[in-house]
């Protein structure tokens, strides 16, 4: 492979007697020049590995020489041609990794030569054709990782007998294992994982005694794992994990497989028996994962190790010390250790700096480690020992020559100060987690212009002075957490120049002053998750930054995401196959730990879709903005616990996501606006210790709200209140059925429509329901709910229809 970077030269079109042309990983851009595909003498086009090459593929001539058409992870686009079947001489197709999309033509089927049909990880949909049964010479055939109609594998019976390459994971396949391929004795390669298969392992497996790679991960498989497994001598990659697999498992007898590479067999039902075990004849394993698997010590196959690249143990009964034979096996190769919830306690013997050399990936999270802070080695990039009884200060080496892009070190018993290089020394870093520990001193100033920072948490210590004008620097940054501090600053409106910045949270600490206004319309642009809560903030309600937070109006719910930093580890060649299990360990989802109903909870993920305002607890005086109603996305509004006055504006009406409404523990007077009954998603609703008058509105999501949500408004009369409404002024009003623009009617208008409603018969408005929504995992409500100050708590019932 050459960099040439550049445009693919129009003058190769010109070379007629041209046979082969390769230009696989040369950097190439732009669109592929379509009178290539004419040269008359063409057999070989090889240009994958450019992914900034684009165009859609020609229509093909009949007489095209062409054997090889490869055009992996490019970019080329559009729909396969039905031409795609003129070219009768094609042995090799390659189209894998592209954005290819629609139905496959049925002209494929024509290609009765191929021996390698690549079309992995594209975006096809619809059915297989039938026709390709006619590929009876196909050697390697991948059509996974597409979106397909789901069904059985539909490959016809006895057709395929030359397959020694099946790659069809995560195509939707239905069933269990496809009988078919109990003909198919040639295959050594077969990928079926993340599908939706079920039923046990069969016997006749076993006969496909050429198998390398077995991949059944991610289906619903059950029953044991058969002993006779181990008569697949040739196996080197087997990964069962995800499944429903029961029983016990003897290591040992899995070691029989001489040739055996890699071992996964995670997050089953399964308890995986180890004995000592001897050097003998063990296989020469460069990954074992056995999460899960009920393991009470370290496997002592571990000690007779040197080639591992990848151990994964989490979630296990693994208990006492780390031994400190552990830190020898596989010195000089291992790259990913995952040692995540057990209930370690310490080291046998702790080294200054974790001894293997080329680890890129540590987590030893969720443990029981009362120790000080084990040092990563500086080829690190993941460093993950969160949650246990860690002490002592972050030692200055932490930021020497390191290769970090996530650190999380929260909820320890880590004490000192933040060490300054830990903003200035890595300019790789993504993810800056040290929250819940005893940190003090000042935030450090020394974030760079060079700054990729994506997330930063230093909640829950016990850090001073102001929020530092060099995170000004940080313009990637999407969350910033400063919670649970004794920060002393003014609102840091800078801020708002960040143009990634979803989620800010500054709650309980000593901010003070009023908010005030932008400089401009354009600050915190992407801003979806703000509490500023528990502060001393003062003055009006920030209006005009209401009005300009766009990231709460345009909220994409047909692809809900999580927030996450993907550190782009890198593997070893010799590792590639790993992969396919691996993938997603390495994604970090943002977390957050908040105080719900006078419990600590840890939500460990953020999804994308959610949208919350909390500026409860402060002395915020005024009017309620109307400028709310403008928040299209908001699922959670809480503005209890301060000083407002004047009505609820019925422009919250608007608000037709939100779950959560609470405006408790202020000075709000005048009546509840009937237009909130059109608030269907609304399961708590807090209008508590006001001065509220007037009949409370009936129906819909309005039925289910009980006493506590009206308590301490002497003016309120009416269901669910003992207090009867006596006035016929004061009868309930019937919500007619409006249009948006109704949501404006002044309150002149507003009494004449309840006049009318009244006047006409009530309009029975529909109870939605008795369970809590289910969106969101009750993010929203656990984080922002009700605070300190508020006495009751509202019982929620509502549900989504």
């Amino acid at each position: 492979m050459v960099n040439i970077s550049s445009l693919v030269p129009s003058v190769l079109s010109n070379l007629s007697s041209l046979t082969t042309l390769n230009l696989e990983g040369c950097s190439l851009y732009g669109e592929f020049p379509m009178d290539i595909f004419r040269l008359p003498q063409l057999q070989i086009l090889n240009v994958a590995l450019n992914e900034n090459l684009t165009d859609s593929l020609p229509e093909f001539q009949s007489n095209s020489r062409l054997e090889a058409l490869i055009f992996q992870r490019t970019g080329l686009y559009g729909k396969l041609p039905d031409s795609i079947g003129r070219l009768e001489s094609l042995l090799y197709l390659d189209l894998s990794q592209t954005s290819l999309s629609g139905t496959l033509p049925s002209s494929l089927g024509n290609l009765t030569r191929l021996t390698i049909l690549d079309l992995h990880d594209c975006k096809f949909s619809g059915q297989i054709p039938s026709s390709f049964a006619n590929l009876s010479q196909l050697n390697k055939f991948a059509i996974g990782t597409n979106n397909f109609d789901a069904g059985p594998l539909p490959l016809p019976p006895g057709k395929l007998h030359k397959l020694t390459f099946l790659y069809a994971r995560e195509m939707n396949l239905l069933g269990g294992i496809p009988l078919l391929l109990a003909n198919m004795t040639q295959l050594s390669y077969l990928a079926i994982g993340r599908n939706n298969l079920v039923g046990k392992i069969p016997s006749w497996f076993m006969n496909l005694t050429q198998l390398t790679l077995v991949d059944l991960a991610y289906n619903q498989f059950h029953g044991t794992i058969p002993r006779s497994i181990t008569q697949l001598k040739r196996l080197d990659f087997l990964s069962l994990s995800f499944n429903s697999f029961t029983g016990i498992v003897e290591l040992d007898m899995l070691m029989k497989l001489p040739n055996l590479v890699s071992l996964n067999l995670e997050e089953n039902d399964l308890t995986v028996l180890t004995k000592n075990s001897t050097n003998g004849t063990l296989p020469k394993l460069r990954a074992l994962a056995l999460g899960s698997c009920n393991l009470v010590e370290f496997p002592s196959i571990l000690r007779f190790q040197d080639k591992l690249q990848l151990l994964s143990l989490p979630k296990n009964k693994i208990r006492g010390k780390v031994p400190t034979w552990i830190w020898n096996s596989s010195k000089e190769t291992m790259d990913v250790v995952n040692f995540h919830q057990n209930f370690l306690t310490g080291f046998e013997q702790q080294p200054t700096v974790i001894p293997w050399r080329f680890l890129t990936y540590f987590r030893l999270s969720s443990n029981k480690l009362q120790a000080s802070l084990p040092l990563p080695p500086p080829s690190t990039i993941v460093y993950n020992v969160c949650n246990n009884a860690l002490k002592g200060a972050i030692p200055p080496l932490m930021c020497h020559k390191n290769s970090l892009r996530i650190v999380d070190l929260s909820n320890n018993n880590l004490n000192g100060t933040i060490p300054p290089c830990l903003g200035s020394s890595n300019e790789d870093l993504l993810v800056l987690n040290l929250s819940g520990n005893s940190f003090h001193g000042s935030i450090p100033s020394t974030f760079t212009m060079n700054c990729q920072l994506l997330m930063i948490d230093l909640g829950r210590n016990q850090l001073q002075g102001p929020v530092p004008r060099s995170l000004a620097n940080c313009a990637m940054l999407q969350c910033l957490v400063l919670k649970n501090n004794r920060i002393e600053d003014t609102f840091p409106s800078w801020l708002g120049d960040l143009p990634k910045l979803e989620l800010l949270s500054l709650e309980s600490n000593k901010f003070h002053g009023a908010i005030g206004g932008p400089r401009n319309n354009s600050m915190f642009p992407k801003l979806r998750i703000i509490d500023l809560s528990c502060n001393g903030f003062s003055g009006n309600l920030p209006t005009e930054y209401i009005r300009n937070w766009n990231g709460m109006k345009m909220i994409n719910k047909e692809k809900l995401t999580y927030m996450h930093a993907n550190p782009k580890l890198q593997y070893h060649p010799s590792a590639s196959q790993l992969a396919l299990y691996f993938v997603e360990v390495y994604l970090y989802d943002y977390s957050m730990r908040v105080v719900s109903k006078g419990t600590d909870r840890l939500y460990e993920r953020i999804q994308s879709a959610l949208v919350v305002v909390d500026l409860s607890n402060n002395t915020f005086i005024g009017d309620i903005p109307e400028s709310f109603g403008s928040l299209s996305g908001l699922q959670l509004l809480n503005i209890s616990n301060n000083k407002l006055t004047g009505i609820i504006p019925s422009s919250l009406a608007k608000l037709t996501e939100l779950e959560s409404l609470d405006v408790s523990q202020n000075l709000l007077s005048g009546h509840i606006p009937w237009q909130l009954t059109q608030l269907t998603f609304l399961s708590i609703l807090n209008v508590s210790h006001n001065r509220l008058t007037g009949h409370i509105p009936q129906g819909k999501q309005f039925d289910t709200f009980d006493n506590s949500s009206y308590d301490g408004n002497l003016g309120l009369c009416g269901v669910p209140l003992s207090k009867s409404c006596r006035n016929s002024m004061t009868s309930p009003p019937s919500p007619p059925i409006f249009r948006g623009h109704d949501l404006e009617f002044s309150s002149g208008i507003y009494w004449m429509v309840i006049a009318l409603g009244y006047g006409s018969g009530l309009v029975v408005g529909l109870v939605i329901g008795t369970t809590l929504t289910r969106r969101y995992h009750e993010w929203f409500v656990d984080t922002f709910g009700r605070r300190k100050k508020i006495q009751k708590k509202q019982k929620s019932k509502g549900r989504r229809t």
